[in-house]
């Protein structure tokens, strides 16, 4: 890990002389971590800045690395914004050494506690996943939204008026998936994914969750998780299981095999968007889009 830190110490420095100078750009140049985060960050700031997600759509940021070419974007931006509570697990150290000599905002540093979700008392076990209670990502951008005033108060009056335009149809989407869900939920069915990222949603909406796997797509599923789940299935009558945009299927490939061992035929829906957004000009591509995409896809699987 010493060896690590001062290699990424030593590239840091480096990069610090291979850029244009940053008061001579057009706009400044924003980075966030991830696709989702990107988007909410687009719409927070508008034409006032380049926004640029570190990750590509289609990456989980569960198991990304970050390369010599994302220190080099890292290093050359004006801002660098990423989502916290171990989510990029892999980069801590990067943001570490980072706020000593870079602009940084964590967005959900001020996210009430008792408003997270937890596997275990360490630090690590909190559930990244806030996005996916829609009114709990607004907390989040509305955060970002008051360190980027802070950052730079000449944008204030623009910032405010984008956040409450954002803000606003985020509140609308929220109310949309109450209502949608509370539909599903006469059908008495249940959310079964690949991993455990939809906990803030069945929270969120009032609607019952599992997921084969962990918080993080770092964890394995056992041979007891993997048995459990198949029996709650047949017992329940589920009838469609999920599979993830950014995680192998044959996890979850698994437990429809185990279903058609006793002789309960089960549908692999899906995928579903998780920890990113899809290709820009698919319906998946924003925020909002990728929040419709999934409830929809979950509603019908689930209710057919």
């Amino acid at each position: 890990m010493k060896k690590f830190l001062a290699l990424l110490s030593l590239l840091l420095l480096s990069f610090a002389c291979k850029f244009e100078n940053k008061e001579e750009r057009v706009k400044p140049k924003i980075v966030a971590t991830t696709s989702i985060l990107a988007d909410g960050i687009r719409n927070i700031v508008g034409e006032k800045a380049e926004v640029v997600s570190l990750m590509p759509a289609g990456v989980d940021p569960h198991l990304y690395k970050a390369s010599v070419r994302d220190l080099d974007l890292l290093q050359d931006a004006d801002l660098v914004i990423y989502h916290g509570l171990f989510l990029e697990g892999k980069m801590t150290e990067i943001f570490e050494k980072l706020d000593f000599s870079q602009n940084l905002i964590n967005v959900s540093e001020k996210l009430p506690q008792d408003m997270l979700l937890r596997s275990g008392p360490e630090t690590h076990s909190v559930d990244p996943h806030i996005w996916f209670d829609v009114s709990l990502w607004s907390q989040a951008l509305s955060h970002a939204a008051e360190e980027i005033i802070l950052w730079r108060p000449a944008w204030e009056a623009a910032i405010r008026e984008n956040s409450r335009s954002y803000l606003a149809r985020l509140a609308t989407l929220h109310q949309e998936t109450i209502d949608r869900i509370a539909e599903l939920r006469k059908a008495d069915q249940a959310l079964i994914t690949a991993h455990d990222a939809f906990s803030y949603f069945g929270k969120a909406y009032n609607l019952e969750v599992l997921g084969l796997q962990g918080l993080s797509t770092l964890s394995e599923p056992g041979l007891r998780d993997l048995t459990g789940l198949v029996s709650f299935i047949v017992e329940r009558d589920i009838h469609a299981v999920f599979a993830e945009q950014t995680i192998s299927p044959k996890a979850i490939e698994a437990v429809v095999a185990g279903c058609a061992n006793q002789n309960h035929q089960i549908r692999l829906a899906g995928p579903l968007y998780t920890d990113s957004l899809g290709a820009v000009d698919s319906p998946a591509g924003t925020y909002i889009g990728m929040i419709e995409t999934n409830v929809q896809v979950i509603f019908e699987s689930l209710t057919l």
